[in-house]
């Protein structure tokens, strides 16, 4: 059975109730959770999806993340999917949304970021391969390395947030 989801606006108002799949098609807004993993010495954590995954099989990613629940906040969808991805628990914080239309159709955003052990016990079936690259390593990779559509302007769009929150932007540490 395909997840529900709650179709939004261009507002991020949610309108209704529709599946995944018929949002995907239908090419409808709904929400959408990625967690930006770090360890304590900042390292970002990466990984290659699963080949047996339906969405970009093999590409890289910067996040691990998945459609929002129905009645499911942007964190409470990140730290779902941290559970059920990689294993770990940890305190998400969302430090943006945007309407991103890259990849397999158009959705909000919502970009966490989390503090992490090193070590985190990847579900196989999500994760083929993780780890651990500094900025300048994951800068490197981004462009040798084939990614999943929108995790260049996930990358740039954290680091411009990291340099310069907004004051309304919600702080956590």
């Amino acid at each position: 059975m395909d997840e529900l989801v709650e179709r939004v606006d261009a507002q991020d108002r949610v309108l209704g109730v529709v599946s995944r799949w018929e949002a995907v098609r239908e090419g409808w807004l709904h929400r959408v959770a990625s967690v930006m993993c770090r360890d304590r010495q900042g390292r970002f954590l990466v990984h290659r999806r699963a080949e047996q995954l339906s969405r970009f099989p093999g590409h890289y990613e910067l996040g691990v993340g998945g459609a929002a629940g129905v009645g499911e906040s942007y964190e409470q969808a990140a730290a779902r999917e941290l559970s059920e991805e990689l294993g770990t628990s940890a305190t998400v914080c969302l430090r943006f949304k945007f309407l991103n239309r890259g990849g397999l159709s158009p959705h909000w955003l919502g970009v966490c970021d989390a503090v992490l052990p090193e070590i985190v016990a990847p579900d196989p079936g999500e994760v083929a391969w993780h780890g651990w690259l500094t900025e300048s390593e994951l800068r490197r990779t981004l462009q040798q390395w084939t990614f999943t559509p929108d995790s260049q302007e996930i990358f740039d769009r954290y680091l411009a947030c990291r340099a310069d929150p907004a004051p309304s932007q919600k702080r956590c540490s």
